[in-house]
């Protein structure tokens, strides 16, 4: 029975329009020159991109999600690369339920999780400092970092490893000089695939921030309420573009070619 028969390449052609066909209608109405949102347009302009270059807010918010999406990212991958080892390499006791434990947030939901911790914070009286901000944001990106770091560590060839033990090589000497370098693709990828989505949370974010950490999915989310003009166009056009060019270099660093299956 074939496999990639006509009707099979039809229905992934569809469900490839279905899912990019909002991020392509978003695109083309941000270089409208109309105060609405109207397509099609016969004329294109870059005034609502001026615009919000030209916007305090939505600068400072993007600032702020920057760094937050970039601390968010390293303290996740510093953390998901000792528990990755650990739980890949030895039988320690609990180690389905750490494993579960890590990757949770995975399955709950963001405005459940958003809702735990704001009473977290309430209680402990941290609620909208960006420190709080960033260990909420490393809560629920370091399960994608986990997750590529981890599968880099399956299919680990332990014969470099052994040979400079072997030869006297110290444990921090062996990782940093053999273990490192070749699962440095699947950190790399993990950490790019944290700062995606810290970027670009929002639920969560809602129930976090203040009004001088707001993030710029939160910042749009704001502006929403208030009007809808062609300028959150061009907004989620920058953004789709930065996570695009982000997923250019993910896949670049860690794409199907570079994937190692371990045989379980």
């Amino acid at each position: 029975m074939q496999k990639n028969g006509p009707l099979a390449l039809a229905f992934n052609a569809l469900v490839i329009v279905f899912m990019l066909a909002p991020l392509v209608v978003v695109c083309v109405v941000a270089f409208t020159p109309t105060e609405t949102l109207t397509l099609p347009t016969t004329e294109f302009s870059l005034r609502w991109f001026e615009r919000v270059l030209r916007h305090p807010d939505f600068i400072q918010s993007f600032w702020n999600s920057l760094r937050l999406a970039f601390a968010a990212a390293t303290i996740s991958t510093l953390l998901a690369v000792p528990a990755a080892m650990a739980l890949v390499r030895y039988e320690i006791p609990g180690r389905a339920f750490l494993q579960g434990l890590f990757l949770s947030p995975l399955i709950i939901p963001h405005l459940v999780l958003g809702v735990a911790i704001l009473r977290m914070l309430s209680l402990v009286g941290g609620q909208g400092s960006f420190g709080w901000l960033n260990v909420a944001h490393a809560l629920i990106v370091t399960p994608y970092t986990m997750r590529l770091v981890m599968a880099a560590l399956v299919g680990f060839d332990h014969s470099a490893e052994h040979a400079a033990a072997s030869l006297g090589a110290r444990g921090w000497t062996v990782f940093r000089r053999i273990t490192l370098p070749m699962i440095l693709p699947g950190i790399t990828g993990g950490w790019l695939l944290a700062f995606i989505n810290s970027f670009d949370e929002l639920t969560m974010s809602i129930f976090v921030v203040s009004p001088a950490t707001v993030t710029l999915p939160v910042r749009m989310y704001m502006y929403a309420t208030e009007s809808l003009d062609p300028m959150m166009a061009a907004v989620s056009a920058l953004i789709v573009a930065l996570t695009l060019g982000l997923m250019l270099l993910l896949d670049r660093i860690y794409g199907l070619d570079r994937i190692v299956v371990g045989k379980q």
